[in-house]
């Protein structure tokens, strides 16, 4: 018969590492003995030294978190040595800004068909019009012109008193 005075099986840790698991061992809470491939993961990137000394200088209210980050990182090292999971997060960007656009040009049709309108290529800024019917564009401004914010150009007017053709008709108006 055995006399052992703690029959529990070992951590995943201390089985790895063919040790005895204390009743104090520091991995025992986070390396269960059902997950050896968590423990034997960041063995293999962190080292079990720098581990047990992380864990120790950690609060325990935050050693779960820890090492569960140590396990995502060890992990996600173990399948990208070069990028680890930076390489999955970038991934990931990259596929969220990709669907946004997807998304963004989905709206853009949704709206279109709601309103039953086609997409239009975009048309040339209109010639300025002189002698017809007074357009909207000049009406009230005094500078004799008007500027189009949306295009950057600017759309002479008819009543422009700074005519330079020189032939100014504001008498015959």
């Amino acid at each position: 018969m055995a006399s052992s005075s703690y029959s529990n099986p070992p951590c995943a840790a201390c089985k790895c590492l063919r040790r005895k698991c204390m009743p104090d061992c520091i991995f025992a809470p986070y390396f269960p003995p059902e997950e050896p491939q968590k423990f034997i993961n960041v063995h293999k990137i962190f080292g079990a030294s720098n581990v047990s000394k992380l864990l120790n200088d950690v609060p325990p209210h935050q050693r779960e978190d820890a090492v569960n980050s140590l396990a995502y990182e060890a992990e996600a090292r173990m399948k990208d040595p070069v990028y680890g999971c930076v390489g999955a997060i970038s991934v990931l960007q990259r596929q969220v800004m990709r669907l946004q656009k997807e998304l963004d040009a989905t709206n853009a049709d949704i709206i279109r068909y709601a309103y039953n309108e086609m997409p239009q290529p975009p048309q040339p800024p209109a010639a300025p019009q002189y002698g017809g019917r007074r357009t909207a564009a000049g009406h009230g401004s005094s500078g004799g012109g008007s500027f189009d914010q949306n295009s950057g150009f600017y759309y002479p007017s008819q009543w422009n008193n700074n005519d330079p053709s020189g032939d100014n008709e504001s008498g015959s108006m």
